[in-house]
Formats: structure tokens, sequence, C-alpha cells
């Protein structure tokens, strides 16, 4: 009989990779079609895109934490309520987010992860810090 994939354990080794701040490590959480999307924003397609889009903020941030409020979980998908921490010079940044993750359980990787968050609060929240 083959592995049982269990989507939270999936989920969690994301989010551990995320709070490592090793954007290669959290590129790996995804298969080879795999898609990133911060809804409004364009979809990340494949792993070389999503580390590329995680490397600069992870690469500025001294600690990063993901807290995760609720989690919901309906077989391959899950929804994810939390609060997303970047402590970048010395300063804590903080967004509201709702990420729903599909996981491909064939592989054990997510095949998907839609995030939505309230950009306009984010980039008033962060201003210019990662422009510097």
């Amino acid at each position: 009989m083959g592995k049982t994939i269990e989507p939270k354990l999936v989920v969690r080794a994301f989010l551990d990779a995320v709070e490592s701040r090793d954007a290669s490590a959290v590129a790996a959480c995804f298969t080879q079609d795999g898609v990133y999307q911060n809804v409004p924003h364009a979809v990340f397609n494949g792993p070389t895109e999503i580390e590329q889009l995680f490397a600069p903020i992870l690469n500025a941030s001294e600690r990063v934490e993901w807290e995760v409020l609720s989690m919901a979980l309906d077989g391959p998908r899950a929804h994810l309520e939390r609060i997303d921490r970047f402590w970048i010079q010395g300063k804590e940044y903080s967004v509201a987010c709702h990420a729903v993750i599909t996981v491909d359980m064939a592989s054990g990787l997510i095949a998907s992860f839609i995030d939505y968050v309230d950009l306009g609060e984010w980039r008033a929240t962060l201003g210019d810090v990662l422009r510097k």
C-alpha cells in the first residue's frame, strides 16, 4: 500500500520553509506545474518563479512568522487563516491573509496556493522598505 498523504503536514512543511527564510525550500514544496498567487496579482508558475517571488522578502527579513489562526481541511484542500509577520530592519510588519491550498495527493506537494490579502493595507504598512 502507498504512503498516505496528509495535507495538514504538507501545509506545515510549507510554513516551516517560509519561516526558515529559505526560498528554495519554499519552492520545493510545489509540484513542477504548481502555482502561487497573491490575488489580484499575476500567478507565479512552477518552483523557479515561486522561489523568485519569495526570495526578496525572505532575504530582507531577519525573522518570519506566519501565525495560523485557523485551518480547515477538506480532502486535498486546506483553508488557512493567518497573520503573516516579517521583521525587516528590526521592525515588525504584519498582514492578515487567507489561503486556499490544494495538495497534489499523488506527490504530496502543493499544486495550488491562492492567497487573499488586503494589498492596500500591506503596501501602506510596508511602504518602500523592500526598495532600499
